[in-house]
């Protein structure tokens, strides 16, 4: 279809303005959202949808922003055409620094190494990708916060799309369904999200990566959390009496097999054992863990490898009391979507009718759809032009977002055309 409105000049600038509003997440907080700052955002998006003239926009108490836009298909239209639904998450990642985030725009890259700081570049040797956008807009960090397009990007080809159909109000469509959420970075984004309230049956987070591509598998996730108990005295008297707990927690980790099953070592459908944080002191630490593999049964062997790694720290010192916990965080989305093909199929479409290629690739991670999937939404996850998520040297670009909104407004369009089979 021909877009009447600017959508590059929409998109940047909804995008620009998202990332420096901090909305970073806390995995350590006991509220929902864990931190009160992704409010700030969340009322900005309801009261933007309003500004659209979106009716039925709704906030809830957890934060979740919800909006409905009516199908307009004629009563004879043949098939069914259902409630298609898209989210994003409004959280940026609590691993770097997302505060007073300045976003750099640079105009037609023509290749090369971008320098962002002293100590921070983004090297096309190191980063691929660079080399196949020469000539677009990219969208960079100054190196000394993430830029945040995971997921603002997703967040602002969502509301640039919504800007679209509100202006061209003759594209043929069932009803569409959006929903911002929070807390994705901490795997908590789906927590108390209502499938019913939202509304769709189908839907599509938009929170990937390079222009085209299409996943529908993620890793399967847990969480472990080891509790090391030791015995305090004064170092001065300690012989036979102290228990350093600090000491037992380093050598739990110093036991994590090095040359696999870690990030630093493994890609592809390779999963990890990862030990994401440390804290404590001699009388007590912890240690959190994030368990990631494509295949259950490969997951569960992870957790049997760390339950025997926590009973060889403990039998270090009978004294001490060592524990660990597991908590499920989501799982691999791949058999749920094969239950629903044609979600894939439809977004493929969508990508090559605005001239892209459609690829797939696993997630080495997870989305919100994951769970919502696993809950019985079939929700695939589509790209939205970022990379280097989670880095300072996180970018974005602006093409390619660009591209992100005509293919949620063309895959709407393949939706009122095919329906649902």
């Amino acid at each position: 279809m021909d877009f009447e409105i600017d959508i590059k000049k929409d998109v940047l600038d909804r995008f620009l303005r998202y990332v420096q509003i901090d909305t970073q997440s806390d995995e350590r907080s006991e509220t929902y959202p864990s931190t009160a700052r992704q409010h700030d955002l969340l009322n900005l998006l309801a009261e933007e949808l309003r500004g659209l003239g979106v009716a039925d926009v709704r906030k809830d108490e957890h934060g979740y922003v919800m909006a409905t836009l009516p199908g307009n298909l004629p009563a004879d239209h043949p098939g069914r055409v259902p409630a298609i639904g898209f989210l994003a998450h409004v959280d940026t990642s609590p691993d770097v620094s997302g505060t007073d985030v300045k976003p750099r725009i640079i105009e037609r890259y023509e290749g090369g190494t971008i320098v962002l700081s002293e100590d921070q570049k983004i090297d096309p040797e190191e980063i691929p990708a660079l080399k196949k956008v020469i000539g677009h807009t990219l969208v960079t960090t100054d190196g000394t916060t993430l830029l945040g397009a995971d997921d603002k990007a997703g967040v602002a080809e969502i509301m640039t799309a919504v800007a679209v159909l509100q202006a061209h109000p003759g594209v043929r469509r069932g009803p569409v369904c959006i929903a911002f959420t929070p807390d994705e970075e901490i795997g908590h984004g789906t927590k108390h999200f209502s499938i019913e309230r939202f509304g769709a049956k189908y839907a599509y987070t938009i929170d990937g990566g390079e222009g085209g591509s299409i996943q529908h598998e993620t890793f399967s996730a847990d969480s472990a959390e080891v509790v090391i108990k030791g015995r305090s005295q004064h170092p001065g008297y300690a012989k036979g009496k102290l228990v350093n707990a600090i000491k037992l927690a380093a050598e739990l980790v110093g036991r994590l097999p090095r040359e696999r099953l870690s990030p630093e070592t493994t890609e592809g459908r390779e999963g990890y054992v990862h030990p994401v944080r440390i804290e404590g002191m001699v009388e007590e630490a912890k240690v959190n863990f994030i368990l990631r593999d494509f295949d259950d049964d490969q997951l569960a062997q992870h957790r049997e490898l760390l339950t025997r790694l926590v009973a060889e720290v403990g039998a270090l010192d009978p004294r001490a009391e060592v524990s660990i916990s597991f908590s499920e965080s989501y799982r691999n989305m791949r058999d749920k979507i094969r239950e629903a093909p044609f979600t894939v199929e439809y977004a493929e479409e969508a990508i090559r009718r605005v001239g892209l290629q459609p690829f797939s690739d696993p997630v080495r991670g997870g989305t919100d759809g994951s769970r919502l999937t696993a809950q019985g939404l079939p929700t695939p996850n589509l790209f939205t032009g970022g990379y280097n998520y989670h880095s300072r040297r996180e970018w974005a670009d602006a093409d390619e977002m660009v591209k992100a909104v005509q293919m949620i407004v063309e895959l709407i369009g393949v939706w009122a055309e095919r329906g649902e089979p």
